[in-house]
């Protein structure tokens, strides 16, 4: 049962990462719990063996006389050996910081390979961020150690879409950019109806995707598309948007909602890191990870890595959100 069981470990899944836990954390929890469930299998019936035991002979008791008994052997009995598993393979894929929440794919096993692929088929991942206008912290986020206060009256939904089209714009141009395409060519012309356009090498963050969902200030809700970010990138653009609404703002949440085929509706709750739940989302999403990697893995013509640029939203500057000159890791 315990070998069948790790048979069935082999692949993808994502988990849901609460904000406060560490990607690290998760890992080695997800890792204990699956080798519970492994070393909690019905043990196979152990083989027996032919023991000769002295005993009374039938009909007199006096005499004594070998018998040949059948007897269990217990060298492999887990009271002797210890537990069959004792670690696991797993590898974790685009990782999120302690602060931040959402999908978090992990591989088992021959899994592992396959997040290899994921960071290769530099998907794009979608965020929800949640910015909070009338302050200034030394790390963007919420809690950091406040920096400035300033008033956002005058700021409204208007002023906000017009600043996320701009920042939409010059992403979609650096995005072309970095891809590397001939834009007369049929090949880029079927990329871009389909929406595929994206580099097949490192890049800064590149925002394919930008629009608010919420505002009410002093609160407002964004959702990003987005590929080569961190976290603290997203905190950081926050804060530059703030500055172009003339004003100031942090961020009080980022959650990744999608990683490349992963959804939240895929992502395992804490309750859920057992051994039957992964293997059963493992199996289910099978299908769906071969399908996904083998359409976005197809060899592109004419890719190469090119030199990186800094380009910037505007004439005004803001360049340092496109984060211009630092590769992100995928």
């Amino acid at each position: 049962v315990g070998c069948g069981g790790l048979a069935r470990l082999n692949g993808l899944f994502a988990a849901y990462k609460p904000p406060g836990l560490k990607w690290l954390h998760l890992r080695d929890t997800v890792e204990q719990q699956l080798l519970k469930g492994l070393n909690a299998a019905e043990p196979s019936v152990p083989e027996q063996r032919v023991r000769f035991l002295l005993g009374p002979m039938e009909g007199n008791e006096e005499e004594l006389a070998l018998t040949a008994t059948s007897v269990p052997t217990l060298t492999k009995h887990r009271l002797v050996c210890g537990p069959a598993f004792t670690s696991l393979k797993i590898g974790v894929g685009h990782r999120l910081d302690i602060q931040s929440s959402g999908v978090l794919v992990l591989g088992v096993g021959r899994g592992r390979r396959l997040l290899t692929d994921m960071y290769d088929a530099h998907l794009t991942k979608d965020y929800t961020v949640r910015g909070l206008l009338g302050k200034a912290t030394d790390d963007f986020h919420e809690d950091g150690r406040l920096v400035e206060k300033t008033t956002y009256d005058h700021v409204t939904r208007e002023k906000l879409d017009r600043i996320l089209a701009v920042i939409q714009g010059s992403h979609q141009k650096a995005l072309v950019m970095y891809s590397n395409l001939d834009l007369q060519s049929q090949e880029a012309y079927e990329m871009a109806t389909r929406g595929v356009i994206r580099p097949m090498n490192k890049s800064p963050m590149l925002i394919t995707g930008i629009r608010c969902l919420h505002f009410a200030p002093p609160e407002f809700l964004l959702e990003v598309q987005c590929m080569h970010e961190t976290q603290q990138q997203l905190r950081k653009l926050v804060h530059e948007i703030g500055l172009e609404l003339k004003t100031t703002a942090v961020c009080s949440q980022v959650r990744r909602t999608r990683d490349g085929f992963f959804t939240l509706d895929d992502a395992l709750l804490r309750t859920h890191w057992d051994l039957h739940s992964i293997q059963d989302a493992i199996q289910a999403a099978a299908p769906r990870v071969a399908a996904e990697l083998e359409k976005n893995l197809k060899p592109r013509l004419g890719t190469q890595e090119l030199p990186s640029p800094s380009p910037s939203w505007n004439s005004e500057g803001l360049s340092s959100a496109m984060g211009a000159g630092s590769c992100a890791g995928h």
